[in-house]
């Protein structure tokens, strides 16, 4: 699939993102000197760290006949490093259903090697920049 960004407004930071189907916007903050119109790059990095764990816990929990009916994940950053190399994400969940604790850490475990969290912390990841 290609991603497709385009600024909105000529002169601003607001883009226009195209995946697949699924328009969305992107900004930056006013103190950075957008207009907030949507999430920055930054929050959707980490949101898609979040959404990644959480349909992870749904596919494993349907793949093992778990009663997981909903999870929460929150997500928060630390980037007070991230100039020296450190990019700090904490994560919390939550797993709503009548499962048992045996199930809940089963489940926690699949979530602990999510896709994403692999690609983040595991993989080099090799971006080339050239025109469109």
């Amino acid at each position: 699939m290609t991603i497709l960004s385009q600024t909105e407004t000529p002169n601003e930071f607001a883009q226009v993102v195209t995946l697949g189907a699924h328009t969305l916007r992107a900004d930056v903050s006013e103190a950075n000197g957008g207009k907030d119109l949507g999430p920055s790059p930054h929050d959707l990095f980490d949101a898609s760290l979040a959404a990644c764990k959480t349909t992870t816990a749904h596919w494993y929990a349907k793949r093992a006949n778990m009663p997981l009916e909903r999870v929460e994940c929150s997500v928060e950053r630390d980037d007070s490093k991230e100039r020296e190399g450190v990019y700090k994400l904490t994560v919390k969940l939550a797993y709503f259903g009548p499962l048992t604790p045996e199930q809940r850490t089963k489940l926690h475990s699949a979530v602990m090697r999510c896709p994403l969290h692999k690609l983040m912390t595991t993989t080099e990841v090799v971006i080339e920049t050239a025109p469109l």
